[in-house]
């Protein structure tokens, strides 16, 4: 079960974390965030099970912390493009 926030409103440009909180996960086990643009499918970003792991696609990256109990999905310059839901699984 991840727990996430379920809304957040930034001005555009303004760098932004999308924290999930998943106290059960196993160690190994990988964390998968997606996002859903209006009128298009689920887009795979980034997986990880721990550490940081860079996202080209939308110039942030993926922190998993040690524990594996919580994660965030830094988004450094978001632009309008951006705007949609995001998922972490």
């Amino acid at each position: 079960q991840v727990q996430q926030d379920p809304f957040l409103e930034i001005t555009e440009g303004t760098g932004i974390n999308i924290t999930c909180s998943h106290p059960q996960k196993l160690s190994g086990y990988y964390i998968h965030y997606y996002r859903l643009l209006p009128d298009r499918g689920p887009e795979l970003l980034v997986s990880a099970a721990s550490g940081s792991k860079d996202v080209p696609a939308i110039a942030g990256k993926l922190s998993v912390s040690e524990d594996g109990r919580s994660s965030a999905l830094w988004l450094a310059g978001p632009r309008r493009g951006d705007a949609a839901v995001y998922y972490c699984a």
